[in-house]
């Protein structure tokens, strides 16, 4: 479990920023398998998902341990878990990326937006698409699935280490979700990865500024030819960027 914890400030930052120049930021540091496999956005969201991640795990279903009753447990973890993700933080579900029963549905999820959850992701599947997608929270699984999770998953762990679509998630890491799906952010590189993403979207922007004026991108993106550092500062004093 990390002690980090994402300030207001550096929240703002990430929403900034996007999914893709995260994964590089994170590629140049050695991490090359932070990207949420196999899941997409229920509906798409005017904003950038930023939250630190809570944690659900799940493990195959056995017949005799998850009748329809489970669910009068006030311990069920399911429940638990939706009732004490904290606000502001992602509640991530490891579902072994069984996609085939849903993990959640939007009563459930409609509950965790109301208590100021920053979003969901799952690896598993999502009943009540429509409910779900509705809401302003964003929300990311592996597809639709009618099925209640006890047909194939059992809730069991809340707030340890899991796997969501192949990425090592801990308690506390910071997740960043966007159109294109879900990197995973290790809590300790949390402040460099946002400042270093903020200066990479600067300078993103200002190569789609040129490419969509015309120019080339060998000795541009990335700058490699001085003339082009060159324009670059200049932009920047020009735009305030």
């Amino acid at each position: 479990m990390s002690d980090y914890t994402l300030s207001d400030a550096t929240r703002a930052v990430l929403k900034k920023v996007s999914t893709a120049s995260v994964a590089t930021a994170l590629y140049k540091r050695g991490l090359r398998n932070q990207f949420i496999q196999g899941v997409r956005a229920v509906a798409a969201k005017s904003e950038v998902m930023v939250g630190q991640a809570f944690t659900l795990r799940y493990i195959p279903a056995r017949e005799d341990r998850n009748p329809i009753t489970a669910f009068r447990s006030p311990e069920h973890p399911q429940r638990v878990a939706i009732e004490t993700c904290p606000a502001g933080h992602v509640l991530v579900m490891d579902a072994r990326g069984d996609a085939r029963a849903a993990t959640a549905g939007s009563i459930l999820i409609t509950r965790l937006a109301r208590r100021g959850a920053a979003g969901v992701v799952s690896d598993g599947g999502f009943r009540d698409m429509a409910g779900i997608g509705a809401l302003d929270m964003p929300s990311y699984c592996a597809g639709p699935s009618a099925p209640t999770n006890l047909t194939l998953h059992e809730a069991l762990d809340i707030n340890i280490p899991v796997a969501c679509g192949g990425v090592a998630v801990f308690p506390g890491d910071v997740l960043l979700g966007d159109g294109d799906g879900v990197m995973v952010i290790p809590a300790h590189l949390t402040e460099e990865i946002a400042a270093e993403c903020a200066e990479m979207e600067v300078f993103e922007d200002f190569v789609l500024e040129q490419v969509n004026d015309g120019a080339g991108v060998i000795g541009l993106y990335p700058p490699t030819q001085e003339e082009n550092l060159a324009a670059f500062a200049e932009w920047r004093k020009k735009t305030g960027r």
